[in-house]
């Protein structure tokens, strides 16, 4: 192991560990006890556990590491790990993506200042809650309906629509519940909800946008449609590329690449939640990391771009920049699968469906014997299956079908 050609990854997956290998580097990974594989260690030169969320628990971990083999740049590719991978580069004054950006991307209030204070198109109102009567009070300045979720959680979770004030009461009571819970569900205990920001309702159809930039030049890959419903925030789907007319789509790129100026990523992926109504393109919130729910999977399969491949090799030149947008090929999607309140009592159909070639991955997301309900946020949801098609719609159609004619899962009502 030599410094120069050594990665500290923190909370990777095992792709992320195999892509840093495919690379030719060597891999200290640091991985909380919740997360670890051993696959993972297997893969990896050095394993170190500590609670990568706790920055007094990883720091001497990563002090010792970089006396005793030393390393080119840390990187988190999930959100619990993108803060702690941000501090050990300023640590030790390495390259890759500032604490003080990670935060703003983090921070989804401290990302509304920003973009009030840089004065882009993105920029809505928003407050912090401090009680039930801050509620009503960001009603009655801003309007309803109107959202409240935690500044800092993930997968739509504890993300409510205020119609009015009739709905505060509720909203208060579930949010201060939420609070008082300690770590969240569903986010392997490496989240626990502070603070709630409340902000303008953005209405219209929702896109993420899957980026990369270099040296703070920002090429879109792709971006990508996605499917919700009417009750809830969880996302049930997503298309590559998304079906959408290209004078929306330069609106969604440009407000993209001024968001990220804005906050001041210059370097690895992102990816940006973006809303497309009566203001225009809106951005939500964005991620210094790769998109989850088989998003990557989507844009490999219609773009070619490995964008774990190179989130691992660009800190190390050992990938070429992207010159230009890349031009699709073909269409993916991917389809989640909703459930009702029961415990599962079978799952059927998912070596049938992972034999198909069109299929990019089937995967149940709950075992027999657990309990399920409604959609609340995406932690509800039973399964997914994506697949590939000529175009974007005989892909969707194709998930539809194959969840509603092969794959099978019963849920017994309690």
């Amino acid at each position: 192991m030599t410094p120069e050609n050594t990665v500290l990854l923190v909370g990777a997956t095992v792709k992320v560990v195999r892509a840093a290998k495919d690379h030719g580097l060597s891999v200290i990974l640091v991985q909380h006890q919740n997360k670890f594989t051993p696959e993972q260690a297997e893969l990896a030169d050095v394993t170190l556990i500590a609670d990568f969320t706790d920055w007094s628990a990883v720091r001497p971990h990563a002090e010792a590491a970089y006396e005793r083999w030393g390393f080119t740049t840390a990187l988190g590719l999930t959100d619990p790990a993108l803060d702690s991978a941000a501090r050990i580069n300023d640590l030790f004054g390495l390259p890759g993506t500032s604490y003080a950006v990670s935060r703003l991307l983090q921070d989804k209030f401290q990302m509304r200042q920003r973009l009030a204070e840089a004065g882009v198109s993105s920029a809505i109102g928003a407050r912090l809650m401090t009680d039930r009567q801050s509620l009503l009070d960001f009603g009655a300045e801003f309007g309803y309906p109107f959202v409240a979720k935690p500044t800092d959680a993930a997968a739509s979770l504890g993300v409510f629509r205020v119609t009015g004030p009739s709905d505060v009461d509720e909203v208060w009571r579930e949010l201060e519940v939420l609070r008082g819970n300690g770590p969240a569900r569903g986010c392997g205990g490496l989240f626990t909800v502070t603070d709630v920001i409340m902000e303008e309702y953005v209405d219209g159809p929702e896109f993420s946008v899957e980026s990369f930039s270099f040296g703070g030049r920002h090429v879109v890959v792709s971006v990508t449609e996605k499917s919700t419903a009417d009750g809830h925030f969880a996302e049930l789907g997503h298309t590559v590329p998304a079906r959408i007319d290209r004078f929306r789509e330069n609106r969604i790129v440009g407000a993209t690449r001024e968001f990220l100026d804005a906050v001041g990523l210059t370097d690895g992926p992102g990816h940006t939640e973006i809303k497309f109504g009566a203001r225009g393109p809106v951005v939500i919130e964005s991620h210094n990391r790769i998109g989850g729910d088989r998003i990557h999977d989507l844009v490999e399969a219609v773009y070619g771009i490995d964008l774990t491949h190179y989130a691992v090799g660009w800190p190390f030149g050992l990938v070429s920049e992207l010159r230009e947008r890349p031009k699709p090929d073909g269409g993916a999607a991917v389809r989640f699968v909703e459930g009702t309140a029961g415990t599962v009592a079978s799952i059927d159909g998912l070596d049938e469906l992972r034999a198909r070639p069109e299929v990019i991955a089937a995967d149940a997301l709950v075992s027999v014997g657990d309990r399920v309900g409604p959609v609340r946020d995406n932690h509800d949801r039973l399964a997914l299956v994506a697949a590939t098609g000529p175009t974007g719609d005989a892909a969707v159609k194709l998930c539809e079908e194959l969840i509603e004619n092969t794959l099978r899962i019963q849920v017994v009502a309690e």
